[in-house]
């Protein structure tokens, strides 16, 4: 832990280097995914572009009315919602290493993924059971909105075991979420076993994460969610890299270590939340981005967490866009190609950081 503080600090103490590559970065990653929004808008099943409708406008014609729909009503809401979910998981990822001082922390580290699966499977197999006013109420969002209650409700009960005396241990709240991680899983074991063939595929499919059910109604319940954690989890940067230092360096260095720690669990919690409710289960996002940013340019969370934001959103844009054309015109679940994608580079942080995760 010492040679730890020892790099953090010789990487913090060359502010005008780290500055001037940070912001280079930030203009790269900007380029990167203003040119992945256009590749997205593209991509399809139906072959229709942006450029045909330019076109078509430029020649005085009236677009046609299934361009306009493909265009405006499905893979414009599925590109914003692809932008914002890809945010929120790769900077939950890092505020969660920051805040652990582990580069194998993610998101479901605190509970939210298994929340939010555990609320979502409820909604699948016992929704049925609800009164019939309630069932025409909430429609095709009762899915999310039970999986964004079950995570934020994980969340508080995971905080609530894991801090005493107004102060939250870290380890504490690590075991607690492998614990309630597995208590969740077991619970919609048993209602997946009680669940019928209909409900087993509509789980599966939730599982493996989709932007296919992207639509401007949704956006705009999920967007502020996301950009609001976002907003809260930018301003976290000074107190995580105290943090990197020690929770006694930090609080000796003025930052106040208790706030920041709820404030970056409260704040991972609404991200992740609102991005699995929207989304389904999406993986490797929150762990991959992160690290590879840290290795490229450096470990100061003031740049990192506004890199893994934009960086994020690209490669899960990059993934829905392999998951719409490898098996077109039907489409693959975005959570394979995301796996596909991540595990051989989280087996590739594994090995390297061998010695910090005890093996």
């Amino acid at each position: 832990m010492a040679s730890d503080a020892v790099v953090h600090l010789a990487d913090l103490g060359r502010p005008k280097d780290r500055l001037q590559f940070a912001l280079k970065m930030h203009v790269y990653l900007c380029i990167l995914l203003i040119c992945v929004s256009l590749a997205s808008l593209t991509v399809g099943a139906t072959g229709i572009t942006p450029w045909d409708m330019a076109a078509a406008l430029l020649r005085g014609e009236a677009p046609e009315q299934m361009a306009s729909i493909v265009l405006f009503d499905i893979r414009l809401p599925r590109l914003f919602m692809g932008i914002v979910v890809g945010a929120a998981l790769a900077v939950s990822g890092a505020v969660m290493q920051g805040l652990f001082r582990n580069p194998l922390a993610d998101p479901g580290i605190v509970g939210v993924s298994a929340g939010a699966g555990l609320g979502a499977i409820l909604a699948i197999v016992l929704g049925g059971l609800l009164p019939v006013w309630l069932a025409e109420a909430t429609g095709m969002y009762l899915v999310p909105f039970a999986a964004f209650v079950g995570g934020w409700g994980t969340t508080i009960l995971l905080y609530a075991v894991s801090t005493r005396g107004g102060q939250t241990s870290v380890a504490t709240m690590l075991l607690a979420g492998i614990a309630l991680g597995a208590l969740a899983g077991a619970v919609g074991g048993l209602l997946a076993y009680a669940a019928d063939d209909r409900q087993l595929r509509e789980l599966t499919l939730w599982g493996l994460g989709s932007l296919a059910g992207a639509s401007w109604t949704k956006v705009t319940v999920t967007v502020p969610f996301i950009l609001l954690a976002l907003g809260v989890a930018m301003t976290l940067g000074r107190g995580l890299n105290g943090l990197a230092l020690g929770e006694a360096t930090a609080a000796h260095i003025g930052i106040r270590v208790q706030r920041m720690k709820n404030t970056a669990i409260l704040t991972v919690a609404a991200a992740t939340g609102a991005a699995v409710a929207a989304t389904g289960g999406i993986g490797f996002i929150g762990i991959v981005v992160p690290h590879l940013l840290r290795l490229a340019t450096g470990p100061d969370h003031r740049a990192l967490l506004l890199n893994s934001a934009l960086l994020g959103a690209s490669i899960l844009l990059i993934a829905d866009m392999i998951s719409r054309v490898i098996i077109a015109p039907a489409e693959m679940p975005i959570g394979i190609v995301t796996a596909f994608l991540g595990s051989p580079v989280f087996l590739w942080i594994l090995l390297r950081n061998r010695g910090a995760v005890g093996f």
